[in-house]
């Protein structure tokens, strides 16, 4: 499958700015696997305090850009109806920090499933920059009812 823009990333994510993190969406193989980035730009409002004169994007954002990334790979997968129904980050183990995203930046994001069974979802995440690896964790995610 073909990737998403971001009007359908709207139309799947309930994340609106500031808190949207996924800019599109190039690759997806349902069920294995999912490519996509967030444009890391300078008026992004954390900057503002992370920090000034050296501004770096926040570890916890990237990862959180990893489960939207992650969210969509499940959505993609199974489509959900998203009026009922929401993926929730339920953990994130082994997170790991190798080099930081500035602004100017393309933060890739690259999400495979390690296991699915029901409503969960656990996921092998990797950011990268200028194709070296930013960050890297694995995540839990869980269907539930809104």
């Amino acid at each position: 499958m073909e990737g998403i823009d971001y009007k359908q990333i709207l139309e799947i994510l309930p994340h609106r700015y500031p808190f949207l993190l996924v800019d599109r969406v190039t690759e997806v193989t349902k069920g294995e696997r999912l490519v996509g980035y967030k444009n890391v730009t300078f008026n992004e409002d954390f900057f503002n305090g992370h920090f000034p004169g050296n501004p770096v994007m926040p570890g916890v954002l990237i990862v959180e850009a990893m489960a939207q990334a992650g969210a969509l790979l499940a959505f993609l997968t199974e489509p959900l109806d998203i009026s009922q129904k929401v993926i929730y980050l339920a953990g994130v183990d082994g997170a790991r920090f190798k080099r930081p995203a500035r602004p100017g930046d393309r933060l890739e994001m690259e999400l495979t499933v390690i296991k699915h069974k029901g409503t969960l979802w656990k996921l092998g995440a990797e950011a990268r920059v200028d194709g070296q690896k930013a960050a890297e964790a694995e995540l839990l995610a869980m269907v539930t009812d809104r």
